[in-house]
């Protein structure tokens, strides 16, 4: 934290000697001059041996030097400038003992840096101007003690705080001139003070001289230097106090736990501890070789005496544990609290062993011992690592969950104006000419357009829209049907949109007839394919999307692509789509380009190519530029504020990604709105209002059937970030999102059915979403329904199913089910141990970073008694884990060098760990629970004090002893 250092030597005066000294003292603070050092290099050599010297001569004589600013800063780097500056400032700061009053006077007024008013520094109260001839002597003269205060800060505590110019110390010591009197026990009216302001570069500070009219006046103690410091720290550092006050006022009420908290750290520091006891490994390894010869039931009740003081003797030995002895001995405080109110009488604790509340931990070392005997290997992991359902994100896992473009339901348009087309014959009007102006104005107005100066304008777009619809512009009606959809300039209403639709599509079917055409073609199969206007049909879009594909035109053969792609209305073939896209993008349409860009870095109907897919994607980009800034169109938006966002044909750039979200949101495109949305509230510097408005953008995606908002909305609402918490509203939307094929919606679902977590547990309706999430290859909802069906808790035990879903889980990467299937066939006790089975699944989760995969790997490899003993394999896992903060891998990994078994060695630390749960299970209650008062009662109570005067609210002083 900041701090402020205040330094109080004090002149005696009445000599000769001493009124010199006084004299030049008040000349040099206020009149030395500033200056500039430019450093050669020199300075940062290591102090010189004379420098060394001479600072252990000045902290024998001046001790209190230690406490400066510059010994710190000599201390953390002792090179030469750092030292000069030490030596300077000592000396400068106890020149009060070594030289006398003028000198003294003359130094602080005329030194370096000294930041001066007139001819010299020196300041007092008032606004008169002091001659510093006329000070000098009047110091020189005093008879009288006379003090002489340095007050030092940090150089960047000064310019925060703002004192770091002579004036605002100047306002400081005369506001502050009453209590520096009472300090120095002097009479207010009799106390005189002069100061300068030294501007060091370092730790700027203020030198002081101070003294009384009446010399047989004042005298400084150590109380009144705290009092003086505590003074001028509560102004200086008054801002950054305020929060300290609060949290001293809480910290007192927290000492009343802090016997709780005392027992809670020590059960923390024996769970992530570790122990090592030689004569422990002695008596478990001992135990362990007994108990092998032992018929009767293994436990502590039913062995016989000689084997019982063998566990009391390992129990002792573990009490001897600095965090069990100390935990122990808290116990017993606080039990011995609790009997005193029934007995006068306390007895002494007796040892651990035969502590009744501590009987579980003599089970538990002869369960340690089994292990030691059997050889059974053991899994040091935390309680949660084998109950817990892993928090999955999308974003994270499985990147195409995220509605980057290529998930967006909604194709790319063909707006710019259509292919020349010659009118026919007949004079019927040319399809051509649906790109009128004023249907071009109308999209101006849609969009917004910046370069041409014509703001966003709904209303206007819609009534250009209109006037061209009764032209019979198929394109105005398509566009009249998309803003009836969304609600732009009008209500929302499907109904009419699909009425707009459906008109749209007869006229481009009416113009096909006429004469067959490949831009008709094209937007009647794009049409059919998005069920507008008509029904929904894939066999017939990818019919009509031929038709215009087969003459070439890149739209089509982009859109025909994306069936082959998904075997949408035709037969699923990679290879097929890839040469659509290729043909459409060599055209030089960017839609076509990002989509070989995917399928070229994922290695999908082609060889994985990642140099061609980054070309790709930045044709695509640059492409889409081109398309933005002639028609603005939402869908363009959207996805350069995703591959700006993602760095994706481009370099990243947050800000401008967010430009392009907002810009699309506004037309209220749900993708966008849900980007921009999430950028906001991941900002945790986003102000209030911000986070009102992403909210909305967010809800606003939610109402247009964003699966992905639908389910970022229920996470907020289930952990109660940026919203209240509200289980109900996040089970609410998480349906929405999976109803609309969101696995992750759906396993979220399955965790909290299963879990109970703020709704009733409902094992059915969890194993109904997590099913429907593992269809679609959700890794962790396999995951769960494997581990479901392997513990048997809350449904039938069921080996071969657990297996079929941990192995499909694993089998896409999850490091959970890979963990979990090690341990399956490590153990080998629902199906047969398989060591190269477990080693292959082990292996996949440590490479992962899973740490107690990477751990029992270690183990594995240390012992050597499933796999071939390797020191090195074993070295690299444990420092891998131990990376993590595994404290088992850290054990193993200082203890390398101890030729023992290293189960033997661990058993300790295992144990040391149950110990942990042992306390934390019998803690006694910290105070006895408090009386109750009856309600009626407190009522009468309340009624009697207000009848004899009391106010309602208000309460007699308590006393305390």
């Amino acid at each position: 934290m900041a701090r402020i250092i205040v330094k109080n030597g004090y002149l005696k005066g009445g000599s000769e000697k001493t009124a010199a000294h006084l004299n030049n003292l008040v000349k040099y603070i206020a009149t030395r001059d500033g200056v500039e050092k430019i450093k050669s290099g020199h300075e940062l050599w290591h102090s010189t041996q004379k420098q060394q010297t001479l600072i252990g001569e000045i902290l024998r004589e001046f001790p209190d030097a230690k406490e400066m600013f510059e010994y710190e800063d000599y201390l953390a780097n002792p090179n030469r400038e750092n030292a000069s500056e030490f030596i300077t400032i000592a000396l400068e700061q106890h020149l009060d003992k070594i030289g006398d009053r003028e000198k003294y006077l003359d130094y602080i007024a005329n030194r370096p840096r000294v930041e001066k008013f007139d001819s010299h520094g020196l300041f007092t109260a008032g606004d008169a101007p002091l001659v510093l001839s006329q000070v000098a002597e009047e110091v020189a003269t005093h008879t009288g003690n006379v003090w002489t205060p340095i007050i030092s800060l940090r150089r960047e505590d000064a310019a925060r705080l703002g004192y770091d110019s002579a004036r605002a110390w100047k306002a400081l010591l005369s506001a502050k001139a009453m209590e520096l009197a009472e300090n120095l026990k002097i009479h207010p009216d009799h106390l005189k003070w002069y100061a300068a302001f030294h501007n060091e570069s370092h730790h700027p500070h203020i030198h002081m001289i101070c003294y009384s009219t009446d010399p047989r006046e004042g005298y400084l103690t150590k109380q009144g230097i705290r009092k003086m410091k505590s003074s001028l720290a509560n102004e200086i550092f008054r801002q950054e106090l305020i929060p300290l006050y609060g949290e001293k006022t809480q910290r007192r009420d927290e000492l009343k736990e802090q016997a709780a908290e005392a027992m809670g750290e020590l059960i923390h520091q024996m769970k992530g501890g570790v122990l090592v006891s030689g004569r422990m490994e002695q008596l478990l390894t001992y135990l362990a070789e007994r108990l092998q010869t032992v018929s009767e039931k293994k436990q502590y009740g039913y062995l016989k005496a000689d084997l019982k003081n063998v566990v009391d003797e390992i129990v002792d030995e573990l009490a001897k544990d600095s965090r069990i002895a100390e935990a122990y001995r808290l116990w017993w405080e606080v039990r011995g609290r609790i009997e005193a109110v029934y007995t006068e009488t306390p007895f002494d604790p007796p040892p651990l062993s035969r502590c009744e509340d501590f009987k579980p931990i003599r089970n538990m070392v002869i369960q340690e011992a089994l292990n030691l005997g059997s050889g059974t290997i053991t899994f040091e992991e935390p309680a949660s690592v084998e109950t817990a359902l892993p928090d999955a994100e999308p974003d994270d896992n499985t990147p195409s969950v995220e509605p980057a473009p290529e998930n967006t339901p909604a194709e790319p348009e063909e707006d710019s104006e259509p292919p020349n087309r010659i009118p026919s014959s007949d004079g019927e009007k040319s399809s051509g000419s649906w790109w009128t102006e004023e249907y071009k104005l109308a999209k101006q107005y849609l969009h917004g357009d910046e370069d041409a100066g014509i703001p966003q304008d709904f209303e206007k777009a819609r009534e250009l829209f209109l006037a061209e619809a009764g032209a019979e512009n198929p394109l105005a009606l398509y566009d009249l049907g998309r803003m009836s959809a969304d609600g732009l300039g009008c209500e929302a209403d499907a109904d009419a949109a699909y009425c707009w639709y459906e008109k749209a599509l007869a006229l481009f079917h009416a113009a096909e007839e006429a004469k067959p055409w490949k831009y008709t073609e094209y937007r009647i199969g794009k049409m059919v394919a998005a069920g507008l206007g008509a029904e929904q049909d894939d066999l017939q879009a990818a019919d009509w999307l031929t038709l215009s594909a087969n003459e070439k035109y890149k739209y089509a053969q982009y859109s025909l692509g994306g069936l082959y792609y998904h075997g949408k209305g035709v037969d699923q073939n990679h290879e097929t789509a890839f040469d659509l896209y290729t043909r459409s993008a060599d055209q030089s349409f960017p839609y076509a380009s990002f989509e070989l860009g995917k399928m070229l870095r994922d290695g999908i109907g082609c060889v994985k190519n990642q140099p061609d897919a980054d070309q790709r994607f930045k044709e695509a980009f640059l492409g889409f530029v081109s398309l933005e800034e002639k028609g603005h169109d939402d869908k363009l938006q959207y996805r350069l504020g995703w591959m700006l966002l993602n760095g994706v044909g481009t370099e990243k750039d947050e800000a401008k990604a967010k430009e392009y979200f907002e810009k699309a949101a506004t037309v209220g495109n749900p993708f966008a709105c849900y980007q921009l949305a999430k950028l906001i509230l991941s900002d945790d510097t986003a102000s209030p209002p911000e986070v009102e408005k992403a909210l909305g953008y967010l809800k606003q995606a939610v109402e247009a059937e964003n699966p992905y908002a639908a389910y970022f909305l229920g996470k907020l609402y289930e952990k109660g970030q940026r919203v209240p918490q509200n289980t109900a509203e996040a089970v609410r939307l998480y349906t929405l999102s999976a109803e609309q094929n969101n696995d992750f919606a759906a396993y979220r679902l399955g965790k909290l059915y299963l879990g109970g977590g703020g709704v009733l547990k409902d094992v059915e309706a969890a194993i109904r979403w997590l099913t429907f999430a593992a269809d679609r290859k959700n890794p962790f909802a396999e995951y769960a329904l494997g581990v479901l069906y392997l513990k048997g808790e809350d449904v039938p035990k069921d080996i071969p199913k657990a297996l079929e879903y941990l192995k499909r889980s694993a089998a896409q990467g999850n490091q959970y089910a890979q963990y979990r299937l090690s341990k399956v066939y490590l153990m080998g006790e629902d199906v047969q141990k398989d060591i190269p089975a477990a080693l292959q699944f082990l292996t996949a989760a440590a490479e992962q970073g899973n740490q107690y995969a990477q751990y029992t790997l270690g183990k594995l490899y240390l012992m050597g008694k499933d796999v071939p003993k390797d020191k090195e394999a074993a070295v690299r896992w444990f420092t891998l884990s131990a990376a993590q903060g595994n404290v088992y891998a850290q054990f193993f990994l200082d203890h390398m060098g101890d030729f023992k078994d290293p189960s033997v060695l661990l058993a300790g630390t295992r144990l040391l760990h149950h110990m942990s749960r042992v306390f934390a299970d019998n803690a006694p209650p910290l105070k006895p629970p408090g009386q109750r008062t009856d309600r009626k009662l407190l009522r009468r109570l309340r009624e009697k004090k207000q009848a004899q005067g009391h106010a309602r609210d208000d309460h007699e002083q308590t006393m305390s002893l």
